[in-house]
């Protein structure tokens, strides 16, 4: 057998397969944004005497030729395949699989950023609650590691610490407890946040302790997208897993409401609750009432009464709210991270609506979180 010939053969293989990932690295287009990991990638930085003398440009060339290379998921597949089934290690990336469950790693509390948090809310009780004579509630939403983490082994946040500070801190606003009302089940396997088929019990909960009554399950139709969901977990893993069927609850109330907002010019706008448009989204979980969106009502003209709903609120409110549009006749959604809280007095008048903070704790305990003045 000659040695030499297939050590010859080998070397040029690997120098063909070298010199193929350079030519791409260096003259295959960048692109703009990773699907699996849902986060713009690192672009060409500038070249400049004082970014070179800062080491500015160094810096993001590295981060630049990290994110730009090639065939840079795959290599991410088998980076995390190796790390989990070679090393046994029981994460890749802050994301662990617990259950079939891909969960984030939250291991502890960052009191600080929920007493930033807590101090948003605390200006906007001041500034437009105080007199307003609004019922004021408060819950939180629990991550999954809630249920999954300690369960399976897994460092965990010390959730109590979290709701007790969240309670403290907001003294002028009725607690709402929901961790009895959610399991692990009721989350999408890939994705952080949970399944709207899964919340009438949610909803209940809520409408319960507003004082409010809300139909069941059965005034629902149950419909499943035709678009296969794959949750942000998914990318962050760079795992396979498979991909989960999302569903939705339609009604003919829901059919009739009048969903309004604003676009990024600030014209208003109107829109559905579930914005078939949304369906090509990078993140099919848009389709709930068009996904980040800083100031949106929802009108419901067949509503039996004249109660107001108002909902602070991150990502989780948009499919939780429809639930509830069938007590009010009017639910504002108001998301804090994305507009300023002075804008709010230009928008609406707070008199004698109910009032709803509800917050996940993967927010809560993010200190980057509420940036917006």
């Amino acid at each position: 057998m000659d040695h030499k010939k297939y050590r010859g053969i080998g070397a040029g293989v690997v120098l063909a397969a070298w010199l193929a990932l350079t030519l791409c690295a260096w003259f295959a287009p960048a692109k703009q944004t990773s699907e699996a990991e849902r986060r713009p990638l690192e672009q060409l930085p500038s070249l400049s005497w004082q970014s070179l003398l800062n080491t500015d440009f160094m810096k993001k060339f590295e981060s630049y030729t990290l994110d730009q290379f090639p065939l840079r998921d795959g290599f991410r597949t088998i980076k995390a395949l190796f790390h989990n089934y070679g090393l046994l290690q029981k994460d890749n990336n802050g994301i662990y699989i617990a259950d079939g469950f891909a969960a984030k790693l939250e291991h502890s509390l960052n009191a600080s950023a929920v007493t930033g948090a807590t101090d948003r809310f605390n200006r906007l009780y001041e500034t437009y609650l105080k007199e307003s004579g609004c019922n004021i509630f408060v819950s939180i939403v629990p991550d999954k590691g809630y249920y999954l983490a300690e369960a399976n082994g897994y460092p965990t946040l010390d959730y109590g610490q979290l709701f007790a500070q969240v309670q403290e801190n907001m003294p002028w606003a009725e607690y709402i407890d929901l961790t009895g009302s959610l399991r692990a089940e009721d989350y999408y396997f890939t994705d952080t946040h949970w399944r709207q088929e899964k919340l009438i019990p949610v909803a209940q909960k809520l409408a319960q302790a507003m004082g409010v009554k809300l139909p069941g399950m059965d005034s629902f139709r149950v419909t499943a997208l035709e678009r296969p969901f794959y949750g942000v977990y998914y990318g962050q893993a760079a795992l396979p897993m498979p991909s989960e069927t999302m569903y939705i609850l339609q009604s003919d109330v829901l059919d009739g409401c009048i969903v309004s907002g604003y676009d990024t010019m600030g014209r208003p706008t109107t829109m559905q609750v579930y914005n078939e448009a949304d369906l090509s989204s990078a993140d099919l979980y848009d389709i709930f009432l068009s996904g980040v969106e800083g100031y949106l009502t929802i009108e419901n003209p067949a509503a039996q009464t004249d109660r107001e709903l108002v909902i602070f609120r991150d990502s989780f409110g948009s499919s939780l709210a429809p639930l509830l549009v069938q007590s009010y006749a009017k639910i504002t959604l108001v998301d804090i991270r994305y507009m300023r809280m002075d804008m709010l007095k230009m928008l609406m008048a707070f008199e004698d609506q109910d009032v709803l903070f509800l917050y996940s704790t993967l927010v809560l305990n993010n200190a980057d979180a509420f940036q917006t003045a």
